[in-house]
């Protein structure tokens, strides 16, 4: 956030109590019938574990994502003069497409202001949902840049700022999402969640779910999942104020954020909410898994919830009413060569090497058949023939079947005539040839 929002954030906070459960309830009241009731869906897969794990589907929201509700609750309540001077926010994608929504159903004007990493299909998706009433601006590389240039548009242009997390408003807005769960999970079972598990970026939709909860149902257990490179809420607890992150992974997009929200913070610091963190490898693998057991097609920020779960890094009884929040389901398909690549690294069956080969016949040939395994795939091959050396270097990229595998893989590299040297993964080249 920029020190002008974060300003007017704390003189907000001095004069406003932080959202309660009847906020919570009249932004219910407001969405409703603009927005949809979005379905609490059992799943085998996530069940087979022993507690009785629901998804609450936000990927089948109006706009694919919960982002709508904040976005509808605050721009609902300008006044007439707010709306004349239009609406301005920034956004990681599912934000924009809730406040082009909020937009066209309000005839209000709005400029939603994207970094340039945000998927083709969440801009594209802007552009359809707020027709004339939308302007797409793409700038800067994070979304914290991006915030940064829509602070600077609504001094110029007089427009409200509509903030992705850190505004009561919306706040209350996405904490009908909890509201939701509870009357349906009751509708289905007749009883409460024992565990609500939320995906985490600036912690708009946590905050929401505890203020309402807190009050209504303080004995359900609130879990946020951060992304491991973007935990920027865990560093703002930590330090007992917002903090800009040293480092930002932004592959989880939705939830990329790097610095967390002045008004959300002390809500979650507030509840003692619990808060966890986990690899974007391991959300790749849990992106996969849904696409083939459940056929869904999620987001990376929209699979955080369960992938908590399916690691262990959320832990739940036998038995147990478990809700995961599936927060959105804007996924450009062709990240999906980037999400199988990712996930087989976390698991340890992709590998790089640089191998030096003898530039002699049959060299090749001799490491295909006396090296890689049978089930080993050459998923990269690079070689370069040096007319006047002796060896010639390649870089291999090596898919196993199982990371079991490898071992027994650098045992015949090492009994080969050709000399090997791993690529470690936490270097800056693997990094380079994961993101080519």
């Amino acid at each position: 956030m920029s020190a002008g929002l974060e300003d007017a954030a704390a003189d907000l906070r001095r004069v406003a109590p932080p959202p309660g459960a009847e906020q919570v309830e009249e932004a219910a009241a407001r969405l409703a019938g603009v927005v949809d009731r979005t379905p609490l869906q059992r799943n085998a897969r996530l069940s087979a574990g022993g507690a009785e794990v629901w998804l609450k589907r936000e990927d089948l929201q109006v706009v694919r994502s919960y982002k709508v509700r904040g976005a509808y609750n605050v721009i609902a309540q300008l006044g007439e003069t707010e709306r004349a001077r239009g609406v301005v926010c920034a956004s990681a994608g599912n934000h924009g497409q809730g406040l082009a929504y909020a937009c066209a159903a309000l005839g209000v004007q709005g400029r939603v202001f994207l970094p340039r990493n945000t998927p083709r299909q969440k801009r594209e998706r802007i552009d359809a949902i707020g027709g004339d009433h939308v302007q797409v601006v793409v700038t800067g590389a994070t979304y914290d840049e991006a915030a940064v240039a829509a602070a600077a548009d609504a001094v110029r242009t007089g427009a409200t700022v509509v903030p992705a997390f850190d505004d009561l408003r919306t706040i209350a807005g996405q904490g009908t999402v909890a509201l939701e769960v509870v009357e349906q999970l009751r509708e289905q079972t007749g009883h409460l969640p024992d565990v609500l598990v939320v995906p985490v970026g600036g912690g708009g939709l946590l905050a929401g779910c505890l203020a309402w909860l807190r009050q209504r149902h303080p004995g359900v257990r609130v879990v946020g999942v951060e992304p491991q490179g973007a935990a920027s809420v865990a560093a703002a607890l930590a330090a007992g104020h917002p903090v800009d992150l040293l480092d930002l992974d932004t592959f989880v997009d939705g939830a990329s954020v790097r610095r967390a929200g002045a008004l959300t913070t002390p809500v979650v610091a507030a509840a003692g909410a619990e808060l966890v963190q986990v690899p974007e490898g391991a959300v790749c693998v849990e992106l996969l898994a849904m696409y083939a057991a459940d056929g869904i097609v999620a987001e990376p920020a929209g699979a955080l919830a369960s992938t908590a779960l399916t690691t262990g890094v959320v832990r739940v009884e036998p038995g147990q009413r478990v809700v995961c929040v599936l927060s959105g389901g804007n996924n450009d398909v062709s990240r999906y060569d980037d999400i199988a690549e990712r996930a087989a690294v976390h698991e340890g069956r992709k590998h790089y090497f640089l191998v030096e080969f003898p530039q002699q016949p049959g060299a090749l040939r001799h490491f295909l058949d006396e090296v890689l395994g049978p089930d080993d795939d050459i998923t990269l091959f690079e070689y370069v023939k040096r007319s006047n050396r002796e060896t010639g270097p390649a870089l291999v990229g090596v898919e196993l079947t199982r990371r079991e595998d490898l071992p027994p893989l650098l045992e015949r590299m090492a009994a080969a005539p050709v000399q090997v040297e791993p690529i470690p993964s936490d270097s800056p080249m693997f990094r380079f040839l994961l993101s080519g």
